[in-house]
């Protein structure tokens, strides 16, 4: 299957199975979009315990009413510079093939509804994101969402944090 192809096929998937509703977060300058129904809850950022021979990305984890949740740091796995940890610092709770995942970014700003024409392909570049993780580009007017399939992101074997979901 060819990249074009692929990426309109998934283009086309996440628009029909997400319903188009996309929770828009920040890293850095970019603002990135993954499927609403992925999400759990938003937390603030609140420190967590380290586990030793961790990946750097893996900040640690926490106790969320009894669930021990991994927290995954995306300025450190998207090699975005330092992160900092702020008011504005949250935690995303996410919910994928039956496992509890948290991930820090900078800020979450709102949820956009996206039809299947807003959402772009996105572009062969050398960049530090794996297109495999990218659904496509959502345009809203002058915005535009980096839309990640958080499903394969986060089961992908670098990241070993969910067992590799069936295809």
């Amino acid at each position: 299957m060819s990249y074009t192809t692929q990426t309109q096929t998934s283009v086309q998937e996440a628009g029909e199975s997400a319903g188009n509703e996309f929770l828009a977060f920040t890293l850095g300058r970019e603002e990135y979009g993954i499927d609403i129904l992925r999400v759990q809850e938003i937390r603030g950022y609140e420190p967590v315990t380290r586990i030793a021979n961790a990946p750097d990305f893996i900040k640690g984890v926490v106790n969320l009413r009894g669930t021990i949740v991994p927290v995954v740091d995306m300025r450190i796995k998207f090699n975005l510079g330092t992160p900092t940890y702020d008011q504005f610092t949250v935690v995303i709770i996410l919910s994928i093939a039956g496992r509890v995942v948290g991930m820090v970014v900078d800020s979450v700003s709102d949820v956009m509804t996206l039809t299947p024409e807003q959402i772009k392909p996105a572009p062969e570049i050398g960049t530090t994101f794996d297109t495999d993780y990218l659904i496509g580009l959502g345009t809203l007017g002058e915005r535009m969402l980096i839309l990640v399939d958080i499903d394969k992101l986060m089961s992908s074997a670098e990241m070993g944090l969910i067992e590799k979901m069936a295809a």
